[in-house]
């Protein structure tokens, strides 16, 4: 693996073959999210954006949590002008990944709370460690959710569990965590690092135009009726018909013999 920033950066970016690695880098704070941290992460999106040979990124932690929410000690010293500068560069950062063809893992352990589990549930695929701790946390300080968690909760576990979990405020372990839905699967702690990368680099072998338009039309489909859906679905397949990937598919059916896709 590369790694192109400092020990000292707050964001670590990596790269290993085609999977682009992004961990957050304040493991004295537990990873909350300051003003460097979240600016940091926009300008990784956009360059990972750009970037047409990143075919997954991987969202981690260091220390021993993956984050616990934003800094309050930003949000203290000026509550409206803090939370303009936190939130404007990570919501601009989640539409940039969102627009990626390149799926999202997040592998997280110790914590994940406020902005940490809001960030979290925007990935595709979460594998958590074993007595991980999940806690929306927002209500707990006096806020609302931000980083899109009012858009992905009422989509993962249905509208009433999650306004459960967001008003009530309480902790969920990894059992209740992915019961609910809002984890993929739960794996010991020192097997996490090498689990999430072998899912990342088995999503990054994949056909990536389609998996990003299997990303969009799921969660775009909550949002439209059964017709527009229909016609989202069939311009995405024709799409998908006219890249070099589905052409590999295609011969590797009828040569019975697996599929080496190429991301194009």
């Amino acid at each position: 693996m590369t790694t192109q920033e400092t020990s000292s950066s707050p964001l670590l970016v990596g790269r290993e073959g085609a999977v682009a690695t992004l961990r957050f880098n304040r493991p004295a704070a537990l990873n909350a999210i300051d003003v460097p941290m979240a600016t940091a992460f926009l300008a990784a999106a956009r360059t990972l954006a750009a970037d047409k040979s990143v075919r997954a990124v991987l969202l981690s932690g260091a220390g021993k949590g993956f984050m616990a929410g934003g800094d309050l000690g930003v949000l203290s010293a000026d509550p409206k002008q803090g939370a303009a500068d936190l939130i404007g560069p990570l919501h601009e950062a989640l539409t940039v990944l969102d627009a990626m063809d390149a799926p999202l893992v997040a592998q997280v352990h110790g914590v994940a709370a406020g902005a940490g589990l809001s960030l979290m549930l925007q990935a595709d695929f979460v594998l958590a460690a074993e007595g991980t701790r999940f806690n929306l946390a927002y209500v707990n300080v006096g806020t609302s959710c931000d980083v899109g968690a009012s858009w992905a909760l009422p989509r993962l576990v249905g509208m009433r569990r999650a306004l459960e979990i967001a008003m009530l405020g309480d902790t969920y372990d990894t059992a209740a965590a992915e019961r609910l839905g809002l984890i993929n699967r739960v794996v010991p702690a020192a097997e996490l690092d090498a689990e999430a990368m072998a899912l990342a680099q088995r999503l990054a072998k994949g056909p990536t135009v389609a998996l990003g338009h299997l990303r969009r039309l799921m969660r775009g489909s909550l949002d439209r009726d059964l017709a527009s859906q229909l016609d989202a679905e069939s311009a995405a397949f024709q799409s998908c018909a006219a890249t070099a990937d589905f052409r590999i598919g295609l011969d590797a059916f009828f040569g019975k013999k697996p599929a080496a896709f190429t991301g194009r």
